[in-house]
């Protein structure tokens, strides 16, 4: 297998970065993962938008346009003989002193990751499981899609790694706030609900682009501050990451749900895989 490393593809077996990057010591980094379907890399404009925002959050002087990340991808899955294909697009702060700095990074690592995908048919499901740990408050004003992962690392662990199952965290005030990997939705009547950012969860990038399917059928959205209680009485729940779309619930709370064959769930995952053969922006829905 092979990876983009700083605009080069070599064998994964080759690749290296130096100990003093401070992706490697200190976490500054950010990175995005998104699905290329048919060659064509999903709502790119999305990620590369908060990918770009981040950078700028931790003072790496670096941006990236649709038109070069796009051939970095395409090359590598080139490299690779893919066309469906998972994507990580990693981008850290790059070598430095040891010690803490303000001055801006100038020269950051960035590596893109792969590794092949089938499509999904929809009819996956999970099982929900509530985590004793807490959702831990973002490192800034907003959570970043960073290297800081022992929060979910950690939950991950509590759950088992159980792949048929997703621990949702809540916060230390009890509310709802996400899955380890996922954003969480439940669906009462024509309302979907969904948490909402106070609770410091990350802005999915397909969480964002589900709320605009949901509105363009006409159904009222709802982001909140939530109980566990308020979801269980729900229609329907979905997890929401931009690997695994959108994926039902079939049991949670000890309460067996539709799952994948929830009427609101069906629908919004038919119209993702249509947009996913040729949308970049959830802007141009």
């Amino acid at each position: 297998m092979y990876l983009n490393l700083n605009g080069k593809i070599i064998k994964k077996e080759e690749a290296m970065i130096s100990p003093f990057d401070h992706g490697f010591l200190y976490g500054a980094g950010v990175f995005e993962t998104f699905r290329v379907y048919g060659n064509h890399c999903f709502l790119l404009d999305d990620h590369l938008e908060r990918l770009n925002k981040g950078l700028e959050a931790l003072n790496i002087e670096r941006q990236f346009t649709r038109c070069e990340a796009e051939a970095m991808v395409q090359s590598l899955l080139e490299a690779n003989r893919y066309k469906d294909a998972y994507i990580r697009f990693n981008v850290s702060a790059g070598i430095g002193e040891i010690g803490l700095r303000s001055a801006p990074y100038t020269q950051p690592t960035i590596i893109v990751f792969s590794k092949p995908l089938s499509r999904i048919d929809g009819t996956q499901e999970k099982e929900a499981t509530i985590l004793l740990l807490n959702r831990n408050t973002p490192e800034g004003r907003e959570r970043l899609k960073s290297h800081h992962y022992l929060n979910n690392l950690f939950a991950w662990r509590e759950l088992g790694g159980l792949p048929g199952n997703e621990g949702v965290f809540l916060t230390k005030e009890g509310f709802l706030a996400e899955g380890i990997v996922s954003n969480l939705f439940w669906v009462k009547g024509t309302t979907l609900y969904t948490p909402s950012l106070q609770t410091g969860i990350l802005n999915g990038i397909t969480r964002t682009f589900v709320i605009e399917l949901a509105k363009k059928h006409g159904l009222a959205v709802e982001e909140g501050l939530y109980y566990p209680e308020e979801a269980h009485s729900a229609d329907e729940i979905f997890l929401t990451n931009s690997i695994q779309e959108l994926t039902a619930v079939s049991r949670f709370a000890d309460r067996e749900l539709p799952g994948s064959k929830g009427k609101i769930v069906k629908l919004l995952h038919g119209d993702y895989q249509t947009y996913s053969s040729y949308l970049y922006s959830r802007m141009n829905l």
